[in-house]
């Protein structure tokens, strides 16, 4: 994967500079913030795709100020879920679209558009520890040039992530063998707690992340400008 990254660093600073080519061209008074959308089934590998792209940007000459993004805080608190009429399935179930705040998602997305220059913008962050997100954990200053937002569901062609894809500036969907996925994954559970052994680690990971990344893949199908293979380092 190392080409990989660094060919997708590579791609920010060309598109960066590109960015600022056309803002000088329109001579806009405050500068484009670039924004890129990294998609892709759970276990597909986007968060260590995301962090090593940062590394290597940061390893750029005059590279733009650039950071990550997880949509991992807009999941719905344990105290919502277990307050659904379906708490057991939404607990178990946690992952799948409704139980995101899909609309939060695309208002931070906005947000980050609209605030380029202006104002710092607040994200939540997701807590391991306790399994719940943290409101306002990240910080993205006004002066931040780059943002690459990951998550599963950025791409998808349903309502409300639909609008996502004609915010951002570039659409990455990252593709993995859903049996590399369905081991990194249940590795992930057990590490985290989530599951006590790997048995259950497994079936957890069959009956609703594969099942959710299958959902994934189908409805990002056509909606990136770049598709990434993940594959073991």
């Amino acid at each position: 994967m190392e080409s990989t990254y660094q060919s997708l660093a590579n791609r920010v600073l060309v598109k960066w500079e590109e960015l600022k080519t056309a803002d000088r061209a329109n001579s806009l008074s405050s500068p484009s913030r670039m924004l890129i959308a990294l998609a892709g089934a759970p276990g597909s590998g986007k968060t260590t795709i995301a962090l090593q792209v940062l590394k290597r940007i940061n390893n750029l000459p005059d590279h733009p100020k650039t950071t990550v993004i997880s949509a991992d805080g807009f999941h719905f608190p344990l105290a919502k879920l277990r307050a659904m009429p379906n708490a057991s399935e939404a607990i178990a179930r946690r992952g799948v679209t409704w139980t995101f705040d899909g609309a939060g998602v695309v208002t931070l997305v906005r947000k980050l558009r609209d605030a380029a220059g202006y104002e710092a913008v607040l994200a939540p962050t997701f807590d391991h520890a306790i399994k719940d997100p943290i409101e306002g954990g990240l910080i993205v200053d006004k002066d931040m040039e780059v943002c690459i937002i990951e998550g599963n569901y950025l791409l998808c062609d349903e309502e409300p992530w639909r609008e996502i894809a004609e915010l951002v500036d570039d659409r990455w969907l990252v593709r993995v063998d859903p049996g590399l996925a369905r081991e990194r994954v249940a590795a992930r559970h057990l590490a985290a707690g989530i599951e006590d052994t790997i048995e259950d680690a497994l079936r957890r990971t069959d009956e609703n992340d594969l099942v959710n990344g299958r959902f994934v893949m189908e409805k990002s199908r056509g909606r990136h400008d770049l598709l990434i293979d993940s594959w073991h380092d």
